[in-house]
């Protein structure tokens, strides 16, 4: 199973909104397409897309509404794409957490390459300096691949669904440090969904299941008592020693 970069696309004419999807999903993106404010708010909580397309002009409010919401549950890239050309919509946009600002027309090439810078910067804001190089983290036999979304096990893929991948890549963008159960399920299944810890539960368990040798006594993810979970940064027995003969 290939799992995809999700973007939302928030584009209300028509035109320019197929167009953009089609070019999308040809370079390997999952695509969902909103053409109103209040559809693209429905859409950006309940699918937790990887990346934000903004056009500012939307029928039904203004995008620096949505850009602002987004921005108090989620970290999401947004990139702006929009015909406002004046530098103080820019700076308007940037200074309410926009992570890229677009002036149509572009082009198609620069529209893929800041997608996809876009996308890295979410890995290097981590400080993981590991991940930041290679795209890869890396921690015993346990290895993310954030370019091709996979997990691997000792070297075997663990087959992981794009929830369950969704979850470790986050734990591994921040290893060694705990995230907080209400902070995991903000960032990937919205603020709408509320103390209610069932739905990461059933997740890690179906993870600890394909990745751990033994998921009553993980090595990898450790669960944090009433606070969240933990990726190790270090498993005994995995390091290289340099100094053997």
């Amino acid at each position: 199973m290939t799992i995809k970069d999700r973007v939302l696309l928030i584009e209300d004419e028509r035109s320019i909104g197929n167009l953009i999807a089609t070019l999308l999903e040809a370079n390997g993106y999952d695509v969902i397409t909103a053409r109103t404010g209040q559809e693209a708010l429905s859409l950006a909580t309940s699918h937790c897309p990887d990346v934000i397309l903004l056009d500012l002009g939307l029928p039904d409010m203004d995008g620096m509404e949505i850009l602002r919401a987004v921005r108090e549950w989620s970290v999401i890239p947004i990139l702006v794409v929009s015909a406002r050309t004046e530098e103080k919509d820019k700076v308007a946009a940037l200074d309410a957490g926009a992570d890229d600002y677009i002036v149509k027309p572009f082009g198609t090439a620069e529209l893929l390459a800041r997608i996809r810078a876009a996308i890295r910067h979410t890995r290097t804001a981590s400080g993981n300096a590991q991940l930041a190089h290679s795209g890869i983290f890396t921690v015993g036999g346990l290895s993310i691949d954030y370019n091709s979304r996979r997990v691997y096990v000792d070297g075997v893929d663990a087959n992981l669904t794009q929830n369950e991948f969704r979850l470790v890549a986050l734990l591994g963008r921040y290893a060694g440090r705990v995230i907080t159960y209400d902070a995991i399920i903000r960032q990937l299944w919205g603020p709408n969904v509320k103390n209610d810890n069932q739905i990461l539960r059933v997740n890690m368990a179906n993870i600890r299941r394909k990745i751990e040798k033994n998921p009553a006594d993980p090595q990898y993810i450790f669960t944090e008592a009433r606070v969240g979970y933990r990726m190790a940064d270090a498993v005994p027995g995995y390091e290289t020693d340099d100094n053997s003969d």
